[in-house]
């Protein structure tokens, strides 16, 4: 009896080390593919104007526009409206992007869920430098 049930034990051990050992392995592929594709984001990024056009492509490219205008509010506040408020309180906005900070712009409990869920659709894949562009392309329009 307690052969069979020092045997089951060490199955066990071994198969949830196992199991272990395999999310180890998918955590290291995808920071490498993270890790890549920052890198090629970078490669495509030589100058500030570089950095403000691939921010443009992304606004346009993950709907932002549905939203947010330069001047005007539509559904979310205007471009110009997110800048001020991030400027005089000295937030940071690819901290709000990630989804690391609060929102400060429009705090309406309804629009919160809607920017969330939509940040979660439309932003999340997007590497470190992509979302810092995102934010320098933002930042331009004044």
């Amino acid at each position: 009896m307690k052969k069979s049930l020092l045997v089951l034990g060490l199955i066990a051990l071994f198969v949830t080390s196992c199991g272990e050992k395999k999310k180890d392995e998918v955590k290291k592929e995808v920071e490498t593919e993270v890790k890549a594709a920052d890198k090629e984001v970078k490669e495509k990024i030589k100058s500030p104007a570089d950095y403000i056009a691939l921010g443009e492509k992304l606004f346009t490219e993950k709907t932002c526009t549905t939203c947010h205008q330069p001047d005007a509010k539509v559904i979310g506040p205007s471009i110009k409206e997110i800048n001020k408020v991030y400027s005089e309180k000295g937030a940071n906005l690819v901290a709000f992007l990630k989804g690391e900070s609060e929102a400060i712009v429009d705090t309406d409990p309804g629009q919160v869920a809607i920017m969330k869920a939509n940040l979660d659709g439309f932003v999340k894949d997007l590497t470190s430098e992509e979302l810092a562009a995102l934010a320098a392309y933002m930042a331009s329009i004044k």
